[in-house]
């Protein structure tokens, strides 16, 4: 295979990708963070802890998309 096989517009595409995946994994952090930094009395601990499963469900999208983007660069520079 060779460096030539990924493209500009694949690597393009594998990059933005994992930039949105990591904004939206951000945003669901920060939503995260604000049911932890309520008012002790106003504590909702079960939407905390569905926030802590979508940040989770997140993270692994992350973890995958940035995977498929480093792969693609080691196709493009490393020829593997």
């Amino acid at each position: 295979m060779s460096s030539q096989d990924i493209q500009d517009g694949d690597l393009n595409r594998l990059q933005a990708e994992y930039k949105a995946a990591v904004d939206l994994w951000v945003g669901a952090i920060r939503e995260e963070e604000s049911h932890a930094s309520v008012d002790h009395t106003l504590a909702q601990v079960d939407t905390w802890e569905q926030d802590a499963m979508k940040e989770d469900a997140l993270r692994q999208k992350v973890r995958a998309a940035k995977s498929a983007y480093e792969d693609g660069l080691r196709k493009r520079f490393f020829n593997f």
